[in-house]
């Protein structure tokens, strides 16, 4: 597995440098940003907390001024400061998503990431021992890669591309991306048609055989 920071322009996007001989892409996507949105960055929590602290600064006006016009007036500032921190998360969101680009070719995954930096990481699929997918009522999902345990990975650096929760053992994912079970399939097949190719060279003796992609 590779990582690496992307200062040059791409020959093919979503690619830090030209597929060798015999490789090609299967498939490339983005986060759908909404999705992003509400599951990475918990859009809904957030204006859930910031609605229930605009009521509380509302009703501590209510009390001081004993009037509606007083406890509106209060919660004026509040309001405008709410509003621009959900546009944030909004911009910020879409910004991710645009930035981003999920290739899966016949011999690895490739997560290009990055608002202000972008980066690359290579997933080769004898590094990914499973993959997993959840899929979601709008028809999109997640599709997260256990590793290699030797491959080191920072959750921090590769969030929000990574399954949460997942400190110790890092699982890098493609979140959020439309059509997912499709794109499950594709990588299903690809790594499957991969390692019985592995299994047939004799020239990579010590790579592991990858696994299916299940739900």
């Amino acid at each position: 597995m590779s990582h690496d920071d992307d200062h040059a322009v791409e020959p093919i996007r979503g690619l830090p440098e030209l597929p060798p001989k015999g490789e090609f892409i299967l498939w490339q996507g983005a986060p759908h940003w909404t999705t992003l949105a509400l599951r990475a960055f918990h859009l809904r929590k957030v204006i859930v907390f910031l609605g229930l602290f605009l009521f509380l600064r509302g009703l501590t006006g209510f009390i001081e001024t004993q009037t509606v016009f007083g406890a509106l007036l209060s919660m004026g500032f509040v309001f405008m400061l709410s509003l621009t921190a959900i546009g944030l998360f909004m911009a910020l969101a879409y910004a991710t998503a645009r930035a981003t680009v999920y290739t899966i070719t016949n011999q690895r995954v490739v997560i290009r990431f990055g608002v202000a930096l972008q980066m690359t990481i290579n997933l080769p699929f004898a590094l990914i021992e499973s993959a997993s997918l959840k899929t979601y009522r709008d028809g999109t999902g997640d599709v997260p890669m256990k590793v290699d345990p030797e491959q080191r990975i920072s959750y921090v650096v590769l969030w929000p591309h990574v399954r949460p929760w997942r400190w110790l053992n890092p699982q890098p994912m493609l979140r959020g991306i439309p059509n997912a079970q499709a794109v499950a399939e594709v990588l299903a097949n690809a790594m499957a048609e991969n390692a019985v190719q592995r299994g047939q060279s004799s020239q990579d003796p010590d790579q592991g055989t990858a696994a299916t992609v299940g739900a």
